[in-house]
């Protein structure tokens, strides 16, 4: 039963995800067409990998990410159902001449494990096709299929909970079409962002804010009690404004943060609170190393 499926050995329950689409790019020129235009490096591309990317404006603000995992014929790209029109509208209008078809193929339900999975699964003969997300610490399994294979004992609340304690951002809850830079969803941290490629739409910006430390904000997780309140758009303060919470679970929540003020409000020996009821931010390692580098120049 695929809602048992495993990864790696390891059984993995499967939860719908309503939210989500994909997108098919099929033909010949279907990995130049990539390289030109999206952050993810596409050299080197073997059919089955997963890999993470987006589109982005020419002003390096995100249209929209994806998980992408190629096939021998081209790449499906798995989206944000909100935004899969404009984007595979975008796509088409950067094709041009190339020999790419793209389609959403609406028909096709995406499915999320909540277990560990760190190697590429195999696709049973009932699903379309089984992949690997790599945003996860341990990675997550996904599976696209034409029929509802969820298991009915987990809830997207489940999911939602399980990206929030990995600090996972998605788009259409998170963040909307152009509102936010890569670096703001942790993308370059995330694998999602290849900065020695080749150029892409938005590259300049991207590649200039990373060079010259100018990473002002950051998604971060919230750690507070379960009975604490939170709801997406609350302000997070210390005691002045900080961030923004964007996606909210028992106990936790993610939040766009001001780590320049941050760092203020910790050398000033505040108190992060939302709501007026305090709550601990979650700093990883990545992050304190990259205020140690700033902090050095």
């Amino acid at each position: 039963m695929l809602s048992l499926l495993t990864c790696a050995g390891m059984p993995s329950s499967l939860i719908y995800l309503p939210h989500r689409t994909v997108i098919s790019l099929q033909g010949p020129d279907t990995i130049v067409l990539l390289e030109r235009l999206v952050t993810n490096d596409t050299s080197d591309w073997s059919p089955g990998e997963t890999r993470y990317g987006a589109l982005l404006t020419p002003q390096g603000k995100v249209i929209a990410d994806y998980l992408a995992w190629r096939t021998e014929d081209g790449v499906f790209l798995d989206v944000a159902r909100d935004h899969a029109p404009d984007f595979a509208k975008r796509l088409k209008l950067f094709r041009l001449r190339s020999q790419v078809e793209i389609a959403q193929l609406d028909e096709l339900m995406v499915f999320a494990g909540l277990a560990a999975c760190d190697a590429a699964p195999d696709t049973p003969p009932e699903a379309e096709h089984a992949y690997r997300d790599p945003r996860y610490t341990g990675g997550r399994l996904r599976v696209v299929a034409r029929a509802d294979v969820a298991d009915e004992t987990h809830t997207i609340a489940d999911y939602h909970a399980d990206r929030i304690a990995h600090a996972v951002p998605e788009q259409g809850t998170d963040f909307g079409a152009a509102e936010v830079f890569p670096a703001e969803i942790n993308m370059d941290v995330l694998g999602g962002v290849a900065l020695n490629k080749g150029c892409f739409v938005g590259q300049e910006v991207v590649s200039r804010m990373h060079r010259r430390g100018k990473i002002r904000k950051r998604t971060l997780r919230l750690e507070m009690t379960a009975s604490t309140s939170v709801q997406t758009g609350d302000a997070v303060n210390a005691p002045l404004s900080i961030g923004t919470v964007t996606s909210a679970a028992p106990g936790q929540a993610l939040a766009v943060i001001r780590v320049d003020r941050l760092a203020s409000a910790e050398q000033a020996g505040e108190t992060v609170t939302v709501n007026e009821t305090p709550v601990s931010l979650e700093i990883p390692a990545w992050l304190a190393t990259e205020r140690a580098a700033m902090e050095g120049t």
